[in-house]
C-alpha cells in the first residue's frame, strides 16, 4: 500500500500524505472507505503514530478524508476536496511555469506535456 523511502529529503508524514492522497485520487481507496487506524498503519510502517496523525490531519483538514469519532478515517468524495488545495495546486503550476519559461522552455512543449498528462501518457 505505502512504501517510505528513507532516501527521500521530504519527511516521513510527507510521504505518507502524498502516499494516501495518490491512492484517494486514482481510485485505489475508494470513496467512504475505512482507512487503517493510526496505530495499524503505524505498526505496519514501523513508525511514530503521531507521525501518522499529522499525516491523517492535514489529509483531513485538505479535505482527501474525514475523520468519525470513535469509527475512524475514510476516503472523502473528491467532490470535497477543498477548493483552497486547488488553489495551493494552481499557485504551485503557476511558479513552475513561470520558471520554465524563465528558463526558455518551449511554451509549446510545455502545452504538449500538459495535454500528455491530461490524457495519462505522461513519460518525461
Amino acid at each position: 500500500m505505502l512504501e517510505l523511502n528513507y532516501r527521500d529529503a521530504r519527511p516521513i508524514y510527507e510521504q505518507i500524505k502524498d502516499g494516501l492522497r495518490k491512492l484517494v485520487l486514482s481510485g485505489a481507496i475508494r470513496q467512504d472507505e475505512k482507512l487503517m487506524s493510526v496505530r495499524e498503519l503505524a505498526s505496519q510502517l514501523a513508525i511514530n503514530p503521531n507521525t501518522i496523525q499529522k499525516a491523517y490531519r492535514e489529509l483531513e483538514q485538505e479535505g482527501y478524508i474525514y475523520t468519525i469519532s470513535g469509527r475512524g478515517s475514510f476516503a472523502a468524495p473528491l467532490s470535497d476536496v477543498n477548493s483552497g488545495r486547488q488553489q495551493e495546486l494552481q499557485k504551485q503550476f503557476d511558479e513552475a511555469v513561470t520558471e520554465l519559461l524563465y528558463l526558455k522552455y518551449d511554451p509549446d512543449e510545455l502545452k504538449k506535456r500538459i495535454d500528455q498528462l491530461h490524457q495519462g501518457g505522461a513519460r518525461k
